[in-house]
């Protein structure tokens, strides 16, 4: 039986087909911890602005971090200085953006490869499970 701990994930990804593998090998990872995954899944800058930025209670274990967003602004947004950027996992298809977050203080990126998102996936979970 499982604890009742948490961990709680953010995860900042606007495509749901690269959200839907995340997630079924999140499920996976889940079954060989001790304790549970709390997901917060946001897909635009203005959610990031107003559910994250602005809430004084938001704490993450882990935040995967992809940049562009549908409504043409950035995820980027994301206060990295008050949530911590050692939590983050870059995982933009842009070298540049990935780039633009280590300059932030990012150590872990994951280039998204949309022609292989098993192989990225995996490699994002390997990452997750480090932190874990």
């Amino acid at each position: 039986m499982k604890k009742l701990i948490t961990k709680t994930i953010l995860i900042l990804e606007d495509d749901l087909k690269t959200l839907s593998i995340i997630l079924d090998k999140l499920a996976k990872l889940e079954e060989d911890q001790s304790f549970y995954f709390s997901l917060v899944i946001l897909t635009d800058y203005i959610q990031v602005e107003d559910y994250v930025n602005s809430n004084p209670k938001a704490k993450f274990d882990i935040i995967l971090l992809d940049r562009d967003c549908k409504l043409g602004g950035s995820l980027h947004v994301l206060d990295l200085e008050r949530f911590g950027a050692d939590k983050v996992i870059s995982i933009s298809s842009v070298p540049e953006w990935n780039q633009e977050a280590q300059k932030r203080g990012v150590r872990r990126v994951v280039l998204k490869d949309y022609q292989h998102l098993n192989d990225f996936s995996d490699q994002v979970i390997e990452q997750m499970r480090e932190l874990l």
